[in-house]
């Protein structure tokens, strides 16, 4: 009865029948394609001698490769010749080339992406004025969340184009640059000696690596400084510890009674005997 309702197309018979049995297969095929999908991503992301960038690239290999079986032995199965197809899906695929351009680039450079290794998940990168770490590689974007709650899906192809910093790509050392000033009379060897220790005793500044401070020049109302130091996790976030630094600047220049000036104008008001005379 089922075979009954249908029509032919050519020597192609489409009925009731066939679109159920269809259903029947295919549901069959792709929750097994799920389940293959599944467990093995679970056994990729388990072992940790694959990186994760070729843990994620392995599993999407996967999951193309188990659900493209799943649907052409479907097709295969409906007793379909998918060599007629072929002419069909060559048309499709060229008017697909034309309208997906951007797609189908975010998808070729989020393989490249993994491939190259150049940004894994848990790197922190800067794009612009936006700064985060990645929490996932996806197949069209790289998702990015910032220290104030936002998430950012940035396209794979502005990875590959654009100007990247990755804070993490070969280590997790990070130097970071912060100025000050100090009056004139202040001597400037004990300003060096008090900075630098004063820097050290900051919890996530790194003891392994030299802090050092030097003189940048001398200016309007202050001797001005530069004072340099490392740290090893940039996800942690780089104001609060250049907020920490200075703070701890503050704090040693107060006990040890150096001074921090700050610009003073004097403005002489004349009486309008001397605005006359001159």
């Amino acid at each position: 009865m089922l075979d009954s309702i249908g029509f032919n197309i050519g020597d192609i018979r489409f009925s009731l029948l066939l679109l159920v049995q269809g259903l029947v297969i295919l549901g069959v095929l792709i929750t097994a394609a799920r389940f293959f999908t599944t467990t093995t991503a679970t056994r990729i992301k388990a072992n940790e001698d694959i990186s994760p960038s070729m843990q994620v690239l392995i599993v999407k290999g996967a999951q193309i490769a188990f659900y493209g079986a799943a649907f052409f032995l479907g097709v295969r199965a409906l007793g379909s010749d998918l060599t007629g197809l072929a002419g069909l899906a060559g048309a499709i695929g060229v008017g697909l080339g034309f309208g997906l351009q951007k797609v189908v680039a975010n998808l070729v450079s989020g393989v490249i992406i993994l491939l190259d290794k150049s940004i894994k998940p848990g790197d922190g990168i800067s794009l612009g004025e936006t700064f985060g770490w990645s929490n996932s590689l996806g197949a069209r974007y790289v998702s990015v969340g910032t220290r104030d709650g936002r998430e950012y899906l940035i396209p794979n192809e502005d990875l590959i184009t654009g100007q990247v910093v990755n804070w993490s790509h070969s280590n997790d050392f990070v130097r970071l640059d912060i100025n000050f000033g100090t009056a004139y009379h202040d001597n400037p060897h004990e300003v060096r000696r008090i900075a630098i220790e004063a820097a050290q005793g900051v919890d996530r500044v790194l003891s392994t690596r030299p802090t050092v401070c030097h003189i940048v020049g001398f200016g309007d109302s202050s001797v001005d400084y530069l004072l340099r130091f490392w740290i090893q996790d940039p996800t942690g976030g780089l104001t609060n510890i250049r907020g920490h630094v200075y703070l701890a600047l503050w704090d040693a220049f107060a006990e040890k009674g150096i001074s921090i000036p700050f610009p003073q104008r004097e403005v002489k008001v004349l009486d309008d005997n001397s605005l006359t005379k001159s």
